[in-house]
């Protein structure tokens, strides 16, 4: 239990990272866009060139995960986009196509970064009781909001003090430095070793234990998760990557350590009420299963949307706040909601299912389009509304889809599942 507990920790500073390297750009989206005279039609383009990238990875990195264990994924990963992050101010200063420079840099950090949920996600699956997943899901997603968290409030004070690039330096250090630390006093040479046959078992889906998608793909649960998932993520990316942009120009007068830090100081209890509040509904023999993951999908797509609609329509900053607190805080349900779900209806393969579940190319692009899209309307209609409204409307198709067919029940019951 006590290894447990340091591992838990550990996964959740690698998550804080992994959002602190994803939130640099955002972060510092004026900054970059007035050294290199960017429109938010281009800016849009650099920011959702990551999710191009962070969508086509999603599949190998959780079918990996499955077989040679989500540690060693996480690790490698976390290695290359970390030295990426510390290159890239030095990069742009020796390339004068810094549009196709930022553009293919964003790219390559989604690729890197595409492994990472899924191997989370294998890793606890294999690894944590049932009765436990949601509050430690829960509770590494919460280095989301303390990666935001960090980025926000010190990345704010370095942009001011010593210019973009020192936020990049910022992330990318820290990344190595949790990287050095894990392997050095968690884990042993051999369990860093990776034999070259299991890296090609990994590789490979051996015939008799290939995942039979079509008889999978047939169950309306699979692709109730797969369309909520891919709803949810889309719209907390949009605002996660806009937001900073959007209290900016409303608001020109606001620091940038508060409404860079204050939604997501919000959403660090929130999300750890969430997880805390699953497990013990699970835990009661009295309560329906079926109602749960409903019950906190309507908070997190839909009173979450009410907030994101109503902060379009503020010209108050302290309520502008309130209302982007509020929003954000409310989308961590999503994590105790279709997140524990994709667990619970296949444990066997959860790691390849989330990943395939999280794979773009499904549906046009996990953030893709919307982040792109947001960029498109502020730029034609010179007006937040609009953004906001599309956040609301993509939350609502992957709400209803969800309520009308999600089921709690597990689904890879044959045996040609339980092989896996």
């Amino acid at each position: 239990r006590a290894e447990s507990r340091v591992w838990t920790l550990m996964l959740l500073l690698g998550t804080c990272l992994l959002y602190c390297a994803r939130v640099t750009v955002p972060i510092c989206a004026l900054a970059l866009s007035s050294h290199f005279d960017w429109d938010k039609k281009q800016f849009g383009v650099v920011l959702s060139s990551f999710f191009w990238g962070y969508c086509l990875t999603q599949i190998i990195g959780g079918h990996i995960s499955d077989q040679i264990g989500g540690e060693k994924v996480l690790l490698l990963s976390a290695s290359a986009w970390g030295l990426l992050t510390v290159l890239t101010p030095l990069l742009t200063h020796i390339t004068s196509a810094h549009l196709v420079f930022m553009t293919s840099s964003r790219f390559l950090m989604g690729l890197l970064q595409g492994v990472y949920f899924p191997s989370l996600a294998s890793l606890l699956s294999q690894r944590v009781r049932e009765s436990e997943r949601a509050f430690t899901y829960s509770t590494v997603g919460t280095g989301s909001q303390f990666g935001t968290l960090l980025i926000g409030g010190a990345g704010s004070l370095l942009l001011d003090w010593y210019g973009w690039e020192s936020v990049f330096y910022f992330s990318g250090l820290l990344t190595l430095l949790w990287v050095y630390c894990t392997c050095k006093y968690l884990l042993s040479e051999k369990e860093l070793t990776i034999p070259m046959n299991y890296l090609t078992r990994g590789l490979s889906i051996p015939k008799q234990t290939k995942v039979p998608w079509k008889q999978l793909f047939r169950k309306a649960p699979i692709w109730a998760v797969i369309i909520a998932q891919l709803s949810t993520a889309s719209t907390f990316f949009t605002l996660l990557s806009w937001l900073p942009t959007f209290f900016k120009e409303t608001f020109p007068d606001s620091k940038g350590w508060v409404f860079n830090v204050v939604p997501w100081l919000v959403a660090i209890p929130t999300s750890l009420f969430s997880g805390f509040l699953s497990d013990h509904l699970i835990s009661q023999e009295n309560v329906l299963w079926c109602l749960i993951f409903p019950f906190f999908q309507v908070i997190g797509s839909g009173v979450s949307s009410i907030f994101a609609l109503c902060l379009g329509q503020t010209n108050s900053f302290c309520k502008a706040i309130m209302f982007a607190s509020a929003s954000v805080g409310l989308q961590t349900f999503n994590h105790s909601g279709i997140s524990v779900n994709v667990q619970d209806l296949a444990p066997s393969c959860a790691g390849l299912l989330f990943g395939k579940d999280s794979a773009g190319f499904l549906l046009g692009g996990h953030g893709v389009i919307c982040v792109y899209l947001a960029g498109y309307l502020i730029e034609t209609t010179g007006s937040w509304i609009s953004v906001f409204n599309l956040v609301a409307a993509v939350n609502s198709i992957g709400l209803c889809t969800f309520l009308l067919f999600g089921e709690a029940q597990r689904v890879d019951t044959d045996s040609v599942y339980m092989d896996l």
